[in-house]
């Protein structure tokens, strides 16, 4: 089997938000977004075979044509795996995981079977993305409850960190100890007017964190201050976690030997250099260490397939307690997120998400939707 053509499409009209959406991480200066496009790859076969992945800038994806989809593995070495200098920052991660839809194709299975499956369904965490008046963050977290969440993650980006722990103490005595409570920090962000945490302030934050029972605080500081976070994470019962922006699989090294991390986030999509192959690797790194994995998940565009990738590569090992779900009406919803799935990712009761079961990535897009724009 060889690849033919490699095709660029993108939604004939951008997803129109409800209302300018400005995430905590930008706050308080940055663009708010009010719309988004979807663009996705769209790889075919000499043996009519077709798979898909999120575009994510491969500069020349024609170099495809003629490669065996099966050799995924050299794929991802020669272009994301950044042991090398030259072989990753090529955007090529929506490839590989094209590539993987076409090798689940082929064998009639879905991925995590192929892979070999630790699990068929997977704990999501309701993430939610702006700061609100502490009485609705109250109400969004009882509401996300009420449909099923058992973990809900909150932002903490406010002038005042000491404001952010107030609304933190407001949700755990609305939501009672049964809710798991994450939050999100930010601080390795770049936020436009925004004056970020000392160590001393986020030593402090974690502390109190830990005491109203938070399950994990992710990105107390900036991902290159190892020491920092270490003495963190050495500090307080509750996990540490972060990582997302960490270029590629070999830059875990020094996060996980130092203790920097409890629990490593990479991202499948985010800078193209994990796909399915790297968020397995960083997994398995991550256990021979005792730590867990909990991989950050983009919103907009790129949900749909960061979360099919997500999905197939989390069931297929042990340590990982959930899977990061972006939700925050009425800007993040299924509406905004996942109107080009003809069966979009749903809630379980038990607060979990099936992996999709159908062979390869398990998803079908609505291409009446979609565009060739390259």
């Amino acid at each position: 089997m060889q690849v033919t053509r490699v095709e660029t499409l993108r939604s004939k009209e951008p997803v129109i938000l409800p209302e300018p959406w400005l995430p905590a991480w930008n706050q308080p200066n940055g663009t708010p977004v009010t719309q988004w496009y979807l663009t996705f790859y769209k790889v075919y076969t000499d043996e009519g075979i077709i798979g898909y992945g999120p575009h994510t800038g491969y500069v020349n994806p024609s170099r495809l044509i003629g490669m065996d989809p099966c050799h995924v593995e050299a794929f991802w070495d020669a272009n994301m795996s950044g042991r090398r200098a030259g072989n990753s920052g090529q955007g090529a991660a929506g490839l590989e995981i094209a590539l993987w839809d076409i090798i689940g194709k082929a064998a009639g299975l879905p991925l995590y079977k192929l892979l070999g499956a630790y699990t068929d369904r997977l704990m999501v965490y309701a993430a939610t993305s702006r700061l609100l008046e502490p009485q609705e963050t109250v109400e969004q977290v009882l509401s996300f409850m009420a449909q099923g969440y058992k973990a809900v993650k909150l932002r903490l980006h406010r002038p005042d960190p000491w404001a952010d722990l107030d609304v933190v103490r407001m949700v755990r005595e609305a939501a009672g100890d049964e809710l798991v409570l994450l939050v999100d920090a930010n601080q390795n962000n770049v936020s436009p007017g925004y004056r970020f945490w000392s160590r001393q302030t986020a030593l402090r934050m974690a502390r109190a964190l830990d005491e109203l029972g938070v399950y994990f605080m992710e990105e107390p500081l900036p991902r290159n201050d190892v020491e920092g976070l270490a003495e963190i994470a050495a500090t307080v019962d509750m996990f540490i976690a972060g990582g997302e922006h960490t270029p590629t699989v070999y830059d875990w090294r020094e996060y996980i030997t130092r203790g920097a991390f409890d629990i490593v986030q990479p991202d499948a999509v985010m800078g193209g250099n994990y796909g399915i192959t790297g968020l397995r690797r960083v997994a398995q790194l991550a256990d021979y260490f005792g730590r867990l994995i909990v991989p950050h998940v983009l919103t907009g565009g790129h949900f749909v397939m960061d979360m099919a990738a997500s999905l197939h590569a989390m069931a297929t090992v042990e340590n990982c307690p959930m899977v990061e779900f972006g939700i925050d009406p009425p800007v993040l919803t299924a509406e905004t997120s996942q109107s080009i799935l003809k069966q979009p990712f749903q809630l379980e009761p038990d607060g979990t998400v099936r992996v999709p079961d159908a062979p390869g990535l398990g998803i079908e897009l609505q291409e009446d939707m979609l565009e060739v724009v390259g």
